[in-house]
Protein backbone atom coordinates (compact mmCIF):
# COMPACT_ATOMS: atom_id res chain seq x y z
CA UNK A 1 0.00 0.00 0.00
CA UNK A 2 1.45 3.37 -0.99
CA UNK A 3 1.37 6.50 1.15
CA UNK A 4 -1.49 7.86 -0.97
CA UNK A 5 -3.74 4.83 -0.48
CA UNK A 6 -6.59 5.59 1.90
CA UNK A 7 -8.14 2.99 4.20
CA UNK A 8 -11.21 3.06 1.94
CA UNK A 9 -9.07 2.31 -1.11
CA UNK A 10 -7.39 -0.58 0.69
CA UNK A 11 -10.77 -2.02 1.72
CA UNK A 12 -11.87 -1.97 -1.94
CA UNK A 13 -8.81 -3.84 -3.26
CA UNK A 14 -10.09 -7.38 -2.55
CA UNK A 15 -13.21 -6.51 -4.55
CA UNK A 16 -11.05 -5.28 -7.44
CA UNK A 17 -9.08 -8.52 -7.34
CA UNK A 18 -12.27 -10.61 -7.34
CA UNK A 19 -13.63 -8.57 -10.25
CA UNK A 20 -10.43 -9.09 -12.23
CA UNK A 21 -10.48 -12.84 -11.56
CA UNK A 22 -14.11 -12.99 -12.71
CA UNK A 23 -13.25 -11.11 -15.91
CA UNK A 24 -10.32 -13.46 -16.54
CA UNK A 25 -12.54 -16.51 -16.04
CA UNK A 26 -15.25 -15.03 -18.29
CA UNK A 27 -12.75 -14.44 -21.11
CA UNK A 28 -11.31 -17.94 -20.73
CA UNK A 29 -14.79 -19.50 -20.58
CA UNK A 30 -15.87 -17.52 -23.64
CA UNK A 31 -12.88 -18.78 -25.60
CA UNK A 32 -13.50 -22.32 -24.37
CA UNK A 33 -17.14 -22.09 -25.42
CA UNK A 34 -16.32 -20.70 -28.85
CA UNK A 35 -13.51 -23.11 -29.63
CA UNK A 36 -13.91 -26.15 -27.41
CA UNK A 37 -17.64 -26.59 -27.01
CA UNK A 38 -19.12 -25.59 -30.36
CA UNK A 39 -18.84 -29.17 -31.68
CA UNK A 40 -19.70 -30.82 -28.35
CA UNK A 41 -22.86 -29.03 -27.20
CA UNK A 42 -26.17 -28.66 -28.96
CA UNK A 43 -27.02 -25.05 -29.89
CA UNK A 44 -29.37 -24.51 -26.91
CA UNK A 45 -26.81 -25.66 -24.33
CA UNK A 46 -24.12 -23.57 -26.02
CA UNK A 47 -26.45 -20.56 -25.83
CA UNK A 48 -26.94 -21.17 -22.10
CA UNK A 49 -23.15 -21.34 -21.65
CA UNK A 50 -22.77 -18.03 -23.52
CA UNK A 51 -25.38 -16.37 -21.28
CA UNK A 52 -23.35 -17.48 -18.25
CA UNK A 53 -20.19 -15.96 -19.75
CA UNK A 54 -21.94 -12.70 -20.67
CA UNK A 55 -23.50 -12.18 -17.23
CA UNK A 56 -20.25 -13.07 -15.50
CA UNK A 57 -18.43 -10.37 -17.48
CA UNK A 58 -21.16 -7.77 -17.01
CA UNK A 59 -21.06 -8.30 -13.28
CA UNK A 60 -17.27 -8.39 -13.10
CA UNK A 61 -17.45 -4.87 -14.53
CA UNK A 62 -20.19 -4.04 -12.03
CA UNK A 63 -17.88 -5.22 -9.25
CA UNK A 64 -15.26 -2.75 -10.49
CA UNK A 65 -17.85 0.03 -10.26
CA UNK A 66 -18.71 -1.13 -6.76
CA UNK A 67 -15.03 -1.10 -5.80
CA UNK A 68 -14.66 2.41 -7.20
CA UNK A 69 -17.56 3.62 -5.05
CA UNK A 70 -16.30 1.67 -2.04
CA UNK A 71 -12.91 3.34 -2.46
CA UNK A 72 -14.73 6.62 -1.88
CA UNK A 73 -16.01 5.41 1.46
CA UNK A 74 -19.38 4.01 0.41
CA UNK A 75 -19.52 0.79 2.42
CA UNK A 76 -22.91 -0.11 0.96
CA UNK A 77 -21.27 -0.25 -2.47
CA UNK A 78 -18.71 -2.75 -1.20
CA UNK A 79 -21.58 -4.89 0.07
CA UNK A 80 -23.21 -4.60 -3.34
CA UNK A 81 -20.01 -5.76 -5.00
CA UNK A 82 -19.83 -8.86 -2.85
CA UNK A 83 -23.52 -9.58 -3.50
CA UNK A 84 -22.64 -9.42 -7.22
CA UNK A 85 -19.93 -12.00 -6.54
CA UNK A 86 -22.55 -14.26 -4.97
CA UNK A 87 -24.80 -13.69 -7.97
CA UNK A 88 -22.00 -14.68 -10.36
CA UNK A 89 -21.35 -17.89 -8.46
CA UNK A 90 -25.05 -18.81 -8.31
CA UNK A 91 -26.31 -17.48 -11.66
CA UNK A 92 -23.37 -18.11 -13.96
CA UNK A 93 -22.22 -21.14 -12.01
CA UNK A 94 -25.59 -22.86 -12.31
CA UNK A 95 -25.77 -22.06 -16.03
CA UNK A 96 -22.24 -23.37 -16.63
CA UNK A 97 -23.15 -26.57 -14.78
CA UNK A 98 -26.47 -26.88 -16.61
CA UNK A 99 -24.94 -26.39 -20.05
CA UNK A 100 -22.07 -28.79 -19.45
CA UNK A 101 -24.03 -31.50 -17.66
CA UNK A 102 -27.46 -31.23 -19.24
CA UNK A 103 -29.04 -31.61 -15.77
CA UNK A 104 -32.03 -29.31 -16.14
CA UNK A 105 -32.86 -29.10 -12.42
CA UNK A 106 -29.78 -26.87 -12.05
CA UNK A 107 -31.76 -24.17 -13.82
CA UNK A 108 -33.97 -23.89 -10.72
CA UNK A 109 -31.04 -22.31 -8.86
CA UNK A 110 -30.33 -19.67 -11.51
CA UNK A 111 -33.07 -17.18 -10.49
CA UNK A 112 -31.54 -16.90 -7.01
CA UNK A 113 -28.41 -15.53 -8.66
CA UNK A 114 -30.54 -13.18 -10.74
CA UNK A 115 -32.15 -11.83 -7.58
CA UNK A 116 -28.67 -11.32 -6.11
CA UNK A 117 -27.77 -9.26 -9.20
CA UNK A 118 -30.87 -7.10 -8.75
CA UNK A 119 -30.15 -6.57 -5.06
CA UNK A 120 -26.53 -5.71 -5.81
CA UNK A 121 -27.42 -3.07 -8.41
CA UNK A 122 -30.00 -1.65 -6.00
CA UNK A 123 -27.33 -1.40 -3.29
CA UNK A 124 -25.03 0.44 -5.70
CA UNK A 125 -27.80 2.87 -6.59
CA UNK A 126 -28.61 3.58 -2.95
CA UNK A 127 -24.91 3.96 -2.10
CA UNK A 128 -24.41 6.45 -4.91
CA UNK A 129 -27.52 8.48 -4.04
CA UNK A 130 -26.81 8.82 -0.31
Amino acid sequence: MSDTTTPHDAAALPLVAAAAINALVAVAAGAFGAHGLRERLDPRRLEVFEVAVRYQMYHALGMLAAAWLAGRGLALARTGGWVMQAGIVIFSGSLYALSLSGVKVLGAITPIGGVAFLVAWGLLAVAALR
